[in-house]
């Protein structure tokens, strides 16, 4: 009597291995999608920020609805060109009071036009600025009709 091999064969337990020919194809995706979704920093601060303490500090709810105008010295960088006086800086440039009205006009012209009555102008002031400059920027952002108004402040813990 001959034996003979069946014809079903024991399955092996070896892993097929994955082929790495479409990784770069893959990493290169990845790259451009992250490089196209990542925004960067939108504004270049020239004015020093020292922003003021506050201990009742909240959050804005819709940071795209914000316009941000800085008020400050100029950097050192800058302070042989425009002294070390108070500055108003909006967007990536130094302003005067009268350039605000069209800052804002601006601003609105990117909002669809169910956001505009919820647009805020968050005021970044060092605290080292003198009021007047703040009272002159807030009586421009009123004349815009912009009335709501921000205050940046850097959170600290309250003391009792």
């Amino acid at each position: 009597m001959s034996t003979k091999k069946g014809k079903f064969r024991k399955k092996s337990k070896k892993v097929p291995t994955i082929s790495a020919a479409s990784l770069p194809d893959i990493v290169f995706m990845l790259l451009i999608f992250f490089m196209v979704s990542t925004t960067m920093r939108e504004v270049r601060v020239m004015v020093q920020q020292s922003l003021p303490e506050a201990t009742e500090v909240t959050n804005l709810e819709r940071r795209s609805l914000v316009s941000n105008i800085y008020i400050g010295s100029p950097q050192p960088a800058y302070q042989d060109l425009y002294g070390t006086s108070p500055r108003i800086q909006l967007d990536d440039s130094f302003a005067d009071v009268e350039d605000i009205a069209e800052f804002i006009a601006s601003e609105r012209e990117e909002m669809d036009e169910s956001e505009i009555p919820h647009m805020t102008t968050s005021l970044r002031v060092d605290e080292y600025t003198t009021m007047g400059v703040v009272t002159d920027v807030k009586q421009a952002l009123r004349r815009a009709n912009a009335l709501r108004i921000n205050y940046s402040t850097r959170e600290t813990e309250a003391v009792y």
